[in-house]
């Protein structure tokens, strides 16, 4: 049987909810570096990096870009390309590059302070409504929701919602049930015990019910419904790409990179050239198509060097690297750069996982 609160509503009975959320979580939390600061700059980062990233692989990131960027203004003056380097890995590149360019806006126009209102802080690119909850709350101590993926979970099982997870709707009820249950001393505790029952406890799947300290008062194990909330819009498939690279050789056994287009899927990092081929289309006739289309030259295509899967949050890939040859004439300028690098300079720029994993087959055994 599930515990009613006093007052009516879909929320179940908030106030111990709320008392026992905050024991709970003063007892069981993890501590992690972020949780130890009220820097707005440090909370902020934290942020980012922990978007569709786990904690124990954000955390080494964040200790390395906080202990080479220590300030925004710091991080401002950056040069893309370091930023892009110390971010390798960590995928969803976007992250790093809004979170420079927000940067540079923040020391233009705030003065190196990190903004303490929602309007001024939800304009910079890559502050959404989940971030700028965060930061308000934990940083500035303003009551206000911050919900993420784990905050979704944890209320929909709680209150038994039927909304898909992913909905946006879905969230702005989640935002609207939680708001007059945030307390006004320590709100960002308040949003950060949230967020641990759900990474810790109620999990998406095979939930620890027996610990949760909300198990009286939960809905959905009350229904018997934890196996199937939340529920999610079906996603489609996710389909299969071929990929292929050219390793071209210059002077003094040099390779040929190409800066990709700042803005899109893995923008501004470096890669060998070539790219997604055709449905269908052959391997090497698709490689020849690409880079004459990258580079304007011709090149002849050799053996294969090395195959690599890969998966992305909407499509998987398997990059296929040639040894190629071409004529000695100079690359056509389009609209990427390019350049000629030794393995050690490949080495110390950013690339993506899938032609780091090239890089390193170019290196002598």
């Amino acid at each position: 049987m599930v515990d009613t609160d006093d007052k009516p509503g879909p929320f179940p009975c908030g106030n111990m909810f709320r008392r026992r959320l905050l024991r709970w979580y003063a007892i069981r939390h993890r501590p992690l570096p972020w949780r130890e600061t009220s820097d707005p700059y440090a909370v902020w980062v934290s942020e980012i990096m922990l978007q569709q990233t786990q904690v124990d692989t954000a955390l080494p990131y964040y200790r390395r870009f906080l202990e080479r960027f220590p300030t925004v203004e710091a991080l401002a003056a950056a040069p893309r390309e370091e930023v892009l380097k110390l971010w390798e890995n960590l995928g969803y590149y976007s992250r790093a590059r809004h979170l420079h360019d927000a940067a540079v806006l923040i020391a233009e126009r705030h003065g190196g302070q990190i903004p303490d209102q929602w309007d001024s802080l939800i304009r910079l690119p890559g502050i959404g409504r989940y971030t700028a909850g965060a930061i308000l709350s934990i940083a500035y101590g303003l009551p206000l929701p911050a919900v993420d993926g784990n905050v979704r979970r944890v209320v929909s099982r709680l209150c038994a919602l039927e909304e898909p997870l992913n909905d946006p709707a879905g969230t702005r009820r989640i935002e609207a049930l939680l708001a007059p249950l945030i307390p006004k001393r320590d709100p960002g505790i308040f949003n950060q015990a949230l967020m641990e029952l759900g990474a810790l406890v109620c999990r998406p799947r095979d939930p620890r019910c027996p610990d949760c300290p909300l198990k009286a008062l939960c809905r959905a194990r009350a229904f018997g419904w934890t196996d199937r909330l939340p529920t999610r819009e079906r996603r489609r498939a996710v389909p299969h790409r071929e990929v292929v690279a050219a390793v071209l050789r210059g002077e003094r056994k040099r390779l040929l990179i190409v800066r990709r287009p700042s803005a899109g899927l893995l923008g501004s990092l470096w890669k060998f050239p070539g790219g997604i081929l055709d449905p269908g289309e052959p391997l090497a006739e698709g490689l020849r198509r690409l880079v004459r289309g990258e580079l304007g030259v011709e090149i002849d295509v050799g053996p294969k060097i090395i195959a690599v899967k890969h998966a992305y949050t909407h499509m998987r890939i398997t990059l296929t690297a040639f040894s190629c040859t071409f004529p000695d004439c100079r690359p056509a300028a389009r609209s990427r750069t390019w350049r000629w690098a030794s393995l050690q300079e490949v080495d110390r720029l950013p690339f993506s996982k899938a032609d780091r994993l090239v890089a390193r087959a170019l290196h002598p055994a």
